[in-house]
């Protein structure tokens, strides 16, 4: 392990991705507002240094599609009605952060006219020109594939710099803190040792696609106040995972 700073505010473009059961709060289930309103602001913490967001929300705090399908449910069924939990996330986003005059758009994979835009990768990077933050939603728009790999890919569509994973834990471990006292955390880990020694970063094949484009993914602590716009100043603890 070594120390690590980043330059303060030194990515232009960021993906920020968390789960759905982040936006649960002390809830078993569903959405608690007071918690989707706080990580609303600390988004627009970082909107505020003029850094570029767009983000990607999980949907196991609605469904979850592996779940549904452990459970006897054909897979590609659970796993469409788990895109769908990501929109509803997304939107529920997208009114916080607009209530505090952020511009927002929700850009979907499967088509939805009604609530959100259908996915156009140059007018989605049109609006983070315009600095309006992207919430991409419903994963890749295909089963099989996690709202991880959704992050990564869109991530890379979009030029960004560098993927925010927003997790309970202020980084990687050997173990589960949680459960060992004696976790050690990574200030610097590779992509090869995230699959290899399966630290649970991301599923395999979103730490694959981010290794094969050179791009960084930052894990941090989303229940940390100020965390995400703290490691764009250089400050915090965190883990970054790079080749």
């Amino acid at each position: 392990m070594s120390d690590l700073t980043i330059t303060p505010i030194s990515y232009k473009r960021v993906m920020l991705k968390i789960s759905g059961e982040a936006l649960m709060g002390d809830q078993g289930f569903g959405l608690n507002p007071p918690t989707v309103a706080r990580i609303a602001r600390e988004v627009k913490s970082v909107h505020d240094l003029g850094v570029e967001i767009c983000m990607v929300i999980g949907g196991g705090n609605i469904f979850r599609g592996l779940q549904g399908s452990a459970q006897g449910m054909e897979r590609t069924t659970a796993d469409y009605m788990g895109m769908l939990a990501t929109v509803m996330n997304a939107l529920a986003m997208q009114a916080e952060l607009e209530a505090l005059s952020i511009h927002t758009r929700v850009i979907s994979a499967i088509p939805m006219d009604q609530v959100c835009e259908p996915y156009i990768r140059r007018r989605a990077v049109r609006h983070l020109e315009k600095k309006r933050v992207v919430i991409f939603a419903a994963g890749t728009g295909n089963p099989y594939f996690t709202t991880d790999t959704a992050a990564t890919l869109r991530a890379n569509e979009m030029a960004c710099q560098a993927i925010f994973k927003g997790t309970k834990v202020d980084g990687v471990y050997d173990k589960d803190p949680s459960k060992h006292a004696d976790a050690r955390r990574y200030d610097n880990v590779s992509y090869d040792e995230v699959l290899q020694q399966h630290l649970g970063v991301m599923d395999a094949s979103a730490i694959a696609l981010a290794r094969d484009n050179h791009l960084p993914i930052i894990v941090f602590s989303l229940d940390e106040p100020g965390g995400f716009c703290g490691i764009l100043r250089g400050e915090g603890t965190y883990t970054r995972v790079h080749g």
